[in-house]
């Protein structure tokens, strides 16, 4: 259907989209139809504007004023352009993307230019430019407007998701090369960008001022020509031009000769940035330098330490090198030097990074951010981390933040991922819990952290937000995991009005769940243990209809389920908050009895089996029978069908048909047998052994090699019965 009709002097522009209804529904649902609507710019040439709904009256759109909107997140927009100005020859998109202009073609005949667009997950302002040829002159023309979220209110969540972000991780929201841009001031009052600078140059000063030292040691210079006059008995070089002087003036020895030289200059453009860099650094230094001093509770260690930095920089700034460097007149091309080059790429990088003071509310200036899936993503983990320090009840100085900010590219950063984004959470030095984002899939990426054993050997599976908690009730030092997703989808919404998550995602977390459990267990009993996975999704409802949808109740039912989270939203947050405060307060017995065991272990006492087993294969017999073995490995089938593994919690090994006592069994996890038909065993952690008043006498016909399994009353009632 047609959306949009832009009558120019020059041409009618169309805009289309096939879905809109559907599209305008579920945001309408989602956001609230008062929060639809966008500002409309255009440049000179515009006759009019109007807005075509389906099955009414064109609507006239004023420029500069709000009306409803038309672009939304991942939504396919046909644009049709037909040049009712006969001395149109040629016509093209001027998008800053490539991809984007290569999706329109010019058809020269018909004097149409079409094409489509697509948002994906960029919102915010954003602008089609077209570029045209018309009476011999190239013309351009730009309209506008706003692209929406279907899924969040762009002018209010967008912009707490962006102030949460910047507050704990300043330039990380912002990117480049985006579809969408957002309007920001240079901070003059509230934040105080002095401060941003600052903490930035606190950073980078010792790296900045390493580098203005190799530049100045060893400086890209260029070839200089020096006019100069010689006598003859002073020329280095002759020329075929000075050749032919000389011997005119052959009997001349006073005469002198023109000759041109090259000599090395330092006067290049990359070092007269370097010089204006590290001069306007300076004075930015010393003047908050002498602010900061005024401040009361600035220490004398960190005043001396700015005095001594402020003099090294003046004393570079006085260096001979900068006497033959001149004025610096701007960039007028770009510079592989600064960019690549040894020294000038840390000073430009520097630079770069000290200009980019700024706060995220509409002004004449344009930045552009992430996508808001990836938004939203970070946002999530932020406020998991919240959470969790909020119920520990713990202070800022007992959150240990190991997470930092990595350059991705030459302009932008993202947030560290696995070791790098690890937030451990403390209260008297001893750990609590501890956070991590993105943790990678393989176990050379997580091997210096102690989420090393998040890892699948298969493929990869890869959760947003990894959280282990610490209980030391059963064993000392036993971390739980759980495992968050955060996904910027919704799927649909219930008979009652709950948005309800993406199914895709809830099989995921059943994936994760499983997949990483075989390595965590092939290592180190329950200390690896994933207890659960969930959903992090922007959807909404009210809080007592949420508690009874089905995906809230599969949470308790069987640890996988989703929690909706939007910025703003206090009701639902508080369903995250009672559920993580649980997992904190529940001791791990607790926790482990209400969760249904992965496969192979056990969480709680129950009923206990005794499981009597023939030694077989890889296994020590003489410590398995002395009572000194610590591990049994299970024959290549292992126990029975109908053998409850996870209450096995005695085990008695066979030799020569009769057994002399049991072990206990700590717990169950598997163990890898290479190039066998069954990879996979059982292997038993054991611990102390009760040897029986008299060996027991056990028959061949019972075991081979798969064992048995006997409640205590029969287990004992068979030793009773059967002496060897």
């Amino acid at each position: 259907m047609e959306l949009l009709k832009i009558t120019h002097q020059d041409f009618v522009m169309y805009i289309e989209c096939a879905k809109f209804d559907g599209i305008w529904e579920k945001a309408k649902r989602n956001v609230g139809e008062q929060n639809l609507t966008s500002t409309y710019t255009w440049s000179e040439g515009v006759v009019s504007v109007d807005r075509l709904p389906e099955d009414d009256e064109p609507q006239r759109i004023e420029k500069g004023e709000q009306a409803p909107a038309v672009f939304f997140d991942n939504a396919d927009y046909p644009v049709w352009v037909e040049f009712t100005n006969p001395k149109v020859t040629s016509a093209q998109f001027g998008f800053m993307l490539q991809a984007d202009n290569e999706r329109f073609s010019f058809h020269k005949r018909g004097r149409i230019l079409s094409g489509f667009l697509n948002y994906g997950n960029d919102i915010g302002r954003s602008e089609i430019n077209l570029v045209y040829t018309a009476d011999g002159q190239q013309k351009k023309f730009s309209f506008g407007y706003e692209v929406l979220s279907t899924k969040l209110n762009y002018h209010e969540h967008w912009k707490k998701i962006i102030e949460d972000i910047e507050q704990e991780y300043r330039m990380l929201s912002l990117d480049y090369m985006r579809r969408t841009f957002h309007g920001f001031n240079p901070d003059t009052d509230g934040e105080h960008p002095d401060l941003v600078w600052w903490s930035i140059f606190q950073e980078e000063q010792e790296k900045f001022v390493k580098a203005v030292r190799s530049i100045i040691e060893r400086p890209r210079h260029r070839l200089h020509n020096i006019s100069t006059y010689q006598r003859a008995d002073k020329l280095r070089r002759i020329t075929t031009g000075i050749e032919n002087e000389l011997a005119e003036h052959r009997r001349e020895p006073a005469h002198l000769y023109h000759v041109e030289e090259q000599t090395p200059s330092n006067d290049t453009q990359e070092n007269r940035f370097l010089k204006h860099a590290l001069a306007t650094i300076t004075a930015k230094y010393e003047l908050l330098k002498n602010r900061i001093e005024t401040i009361r509770n600035a220490s004398e260690e960190m005043r001396k330490e700015m005095n001594s930095m402020l003099a090294t920089m003046k004393h570079l700034q006085h260096n001979p090198f900068f006497r033959t460097v001149g004025r610096f007149k701007g960039l007028t091309q770009e510079s592989l030097v600064l960019q690549k080059a040894s020294g000038y790429s840390q000073v430009y990088r520097t630079w770069n990074l000290l200009r980019r003071a700024y706060s995220l509310n509409d002004g004449i200036y344009r930045l552009q951010s992430k996508d808001i899936a990836t938004l939203y993503e970070i946002w999530c983990f932020i406020e998991v981390s919240h959470i969790v320090k909020e119920q520990l009840g713990i202070t800022d100085e007992d959150v240990d933040h190991r997470n930092r900010m990595e350059m991705n590219g030459m302009f932008t950063w993202e947030l560290g991922k696995g070791e790098h984004s690890r937030i451990l959470f403390k209260k008297d030095n001893v750990a609590l819990a501890e956070l991590v984002y993105n943790p990678k899939h393989t176990e050379r990426e997580n091997d210096n952290i102690s989420m090393e054993n998040i890892y699948v050997p298969t493929v990869a599976q890869k959760p947003d937000i990894v959280l282990q908690l610490t209980k030391d009730d059963m064993q000392k030092g036993m971390k739980m995991t759980y495992l968050f997703d955060a996904k910027y989808r919704i799927d649909g919404r219930d008979a009652r009005g709950v948005d309800t998550p993406p199914e895709d995602a809830i099989n995921q977390m059943h994936r994760y769940r499983d997949a990483i459990y075989y390595k965590d267990h092939s290592s180190d009993e329950l200390k690896k243990e994933v207890i659960g996975g969930y959903i992090l999704f922007p959807g909404d409802g009210d809080t007592a209809d949420v508690e009874v949808s089905r995906f809230y109740r599969t949470i308790d039912e069987v640890n996988i389920g989703a929690f909706p989270l939007r910025p703003k939203d206090e009701r639902n947050r508080f369903l995250l908050e009672n559920f993580i405060r649980e997992l904190i307060d529940n001791a791990a017995s607790e926790i482990l009895s209400d969760s249904i065991p992965q496969k192979g272990l056990f969480y709680n006492e129950g009923n206990p089996l005794y499981f009597v087993a023939d030694i077989l294969g890889d296994n020590d017999t003489e410590a398995l029978m002395n009572g000194t073995a610590t591990s049994f490995h299970c024959s290549n089938k292992g126990p029975r069908e109908d053998v409850d593994i996870k209450q096995i919690r005695y085990f008695a090994p066979i030799s020569d048909n009769c057994f002399h006592g049991y072990y206990r069994v700590e717990s169950v996890s598997t163990h890898e047998v290479k190039g066998d038909r069954y990879p996979i065993r059982l292997e038993f952690k054991l611990s102390k052994y009760t040897l029986l008043d008299r060996p027991v006498k056990y028959g061949i016909h019972a075991l081979s090699a798969r064992g048995v399994a006997f409640t205590k009353e029969k287990f004992m009632k068979y030793c009773e019965e059967h002496p060897a």
